[in-house]
């Protein structure tokens, strides 16, 4: 069962893809004309969230968002990803 975040997002951003797991790193939605509204996620919330509840290290952290979550198209409303650092 989805939380309440999730129905919101559902509803402004319907058919967006919703990575699981890391609804505390959703930032916000994004739209651009011509394509559908996107989950737009913080990069560097991704990468805490797996060093706390996965007990990776940094470095594991920042490689399986690379390889695993930034590399990961599963279809037009993919989701994006802010970079801050």
């Amino acid at each position: 069962m989805g939380t309440i975040e999730d129905y919101y997002i559902d509803e402004i951003a319907e058919g967006a893809i919703i990575l699981d797991g890391l609804d505390d790193a959703i930032i916000g939605v994004v739209e651009e004309f011509g394509n559908g509204r996107r989950v737009l996620y913080s990069a560097e919330k991704i990468v805490t969230i797996l060093m706390e509840r996965d007990g990776m290290t940094w470095h594991e952290a920042v490689e399986f968002y690379d390889f695993n979550i930034l590399g990961l198209h599963a279809g037009e409303q993919n989701p994006v990803f802010l970079v801050t650092k």
